[in-house]
């Protein structure tokens, strides 16, 4: 299976239902319902719930049993509309999720020190020694992105007007 994606994680939608995809993200959660597995991906751009049905692929289902937070997988499959009182309103993508019928793990990961969500509370020099964990939240993210565009739109601005940086 190629592993390079076709998707984002926040970008699917209702217009995406019955298209064959792929995404590469971080496993934010996995649910064992006994039989599903389902599987939050993220990515710098959203979260997208992946559900692993062995009706659907063996494989990909004996190789989601594995796989814990922070793995980097690659998962490829067909969009499709969650089940009747399953949306999750909160979410971008919350009115799909990918029926997958095949599963890398790209990279396995370590337990780590602290759960990569914003409303966590951990002690600074914890986030300072795992910097780049702390730097996956979505309020990092979003921070790091403000920056980016900010410098971006002073150089543009200067190199419009002729400066030229020199470091």
């Amino acid at each position: 299976m190629e592993w390079k994606r076709t998707h984002k994680c926040g970008d699917l939608s209702a217009a995406d239902i019955g298209a064959e995809i792929r995404i590469n993200g971080w496993v934010q959660k996995r649910r064992d319902h006994g039989g599903l597995i389902f599987i939050d991906v993220r990515d710098r751009w959203g979260l997208i719930q992946v559900a692993l049905d062995p009706a659907i692929s063996v494989e990909a289902h004996k190789a989601a049993e594995d796989v814990r937070n922070e793995y980097v997988v690659c998962i490829q499959g067909i969009v499709r509309r969650r089940p009747e009182g399953t949306v999750n309103p909160k979410l971008k993508t919350g009115e799909v999720e990918i029926a997958a019928g095949k599963l890398i793990v790209l990279n396995s990961a370590k337990t780590t020190p602290f759960q990569i969500l914003d409303e966590i509370d951990v002690d600074e020099l914890i986030r300072l020694k795992y910097r780049y964990l702390d730097l996956r939240r979505p309020l990092m993210q979003e921070r790091l992105i403000l920056r980016h565009k900010i410098t971006k739109l002073m150089r543009d601005y200067l190199d419009a007007r002729d400066f030229i940086e020199v470091e």
